[in-house]
């Protein structure tokens, strides 16, 4: 058996017998460098004998590695076992980890918000960060698990189907048909990146395109986002979720990983619904901007209305002719 930690397969940090094997054959429990202490792995992957075994052996069971308690990141994985067996150890689940948040009050939004108990005194969760938590899991109910690799949405608060037409100017296609009556060979064409749908949802409106990127291309984000907010969201089949986020033609974070977990750089708002929404890339875009649909309908189509935009270079910031 290894004197490390070397080769371990994810399942392998539930194996109590495989971990104990490499810890009587050497393998340090506290073993130093940018790689994720065994105590955090198996925190997150692992099974709540393994978390006991290793946390009676590391030398701080509070410890941090890139600003993250092995505590924080079972309450973050959904691990209410691997949680209890770290509180058990001596993890203090009221202690500020990230953005101003404990894995203590960070679970009360969650699955099981009676995972521990609440000192008095210590704060629990105000009302918008209750009634956030609530609207994420109806949203995630309502949606359930749309399949949307491939696809390209813009999200858009506060303006309907046919004024996003209107900022897009665009034509309404008639499609008595399949979508593929209108769209054929490359989907990444110009003319077929410039076929989108449109779906009216209580808050706003979907733009959408279930073959490729064009509905989060900047120069459509842009243009909806005049006096609003819009998201882009490219379910892209390679490299994973990727977001653009622009409030009236002003862009703030490129590039966001709206299925990902809390990170560093977060605020206490942001780091809230990246908890919430973790692994639902497509809930947390809409969460993001206030809409509301009670279905899947608008993200999984078929849409409203098709729309062709007119030929343009969407990736600059000029008005088309």
């Amino acid at each position: 058996m290894a004197a490390d930690w070397t080769r371990m397969a994810l399942r392998a940090w539930a194996d109590h017998a495989e971990v104990l094997a490499r810890l009587d054959a050497g393998a340090d429990p506290n073993p130093a460098g940018r790689f994720t202490p065994p105590l955090h792995m198996a925190a997150s992957h692992g099974s709540p004998e393994v978390v006991a075994e290793l946390a009676g052996r590391v030398d701080d069971v509070e410890a941090l590695h890139s600003s993250r308690s092995a505590l924080w990141l079972a309450v973050v994985a959904g691990r209410s076992d691997n949680a209890r067996a770290l509180v058990a150890a001596g993890a203090d689940p009221w202690r500020p980890v990230m953005a101003g948040w404990s894995a203590g009050r960070l679970g009360l939004a969650g699955p099981d918000p009676d995972l521990f108990a609440r000192p008095d005194g210590e704060p629990g969760l105000s009302p918008s960060e209750a009634a956030e938590a609530a609207e994420a899991k109806r949203l995630i109910a309502a949606l359930g698990t749309p399949a949307v690799e491939g696809f390209g949405f813009a999200f858009v608060a506060g303006i309907d189907a046919a004024e996003a037409e209107r900022r897009l100017r665009a034509v309404r296609l008639d499609v008595p048909g399949p979508i593929s009556d209108i769209v054929g060979g490359d989907p990444l064409d110009d003319g077929n990146l410039l076929v989108m749908g449109v779906t009216d949802v209580p808050g706003g409106c979907v733009v959408s395109q279930a073959w490729a990127f064009g509905p989060s291309m900047p120069g459509v984000v842009g243009r909806l986002s005049v006096g609003t907010t819009c998201f882009g969201l490219y379910a892209n089949p390679k490299s994973g979720h990727q977001g653009t986020v622009a409030h009236d033609r002003v862009f703030g974070k490129r590039h966001l990983s709206p299925s990902s977990g809390p990170d560093l750089d977060d605020t206490p708002e942001e780091a809230l619904a990246a908890y919430l929404y973790q692994r639902h890339a497509v809930a947390r875009c809409l969460a993001r901007v206030g809409l509301r649909p009670t279905d899947a309908r608008a993200v999984t189509g078929p849409p409203d209305a098709w729309l062709r935009l007119p030929a343009h270079d969407y990736w600059t910031w000029s008005e088309p002719v």
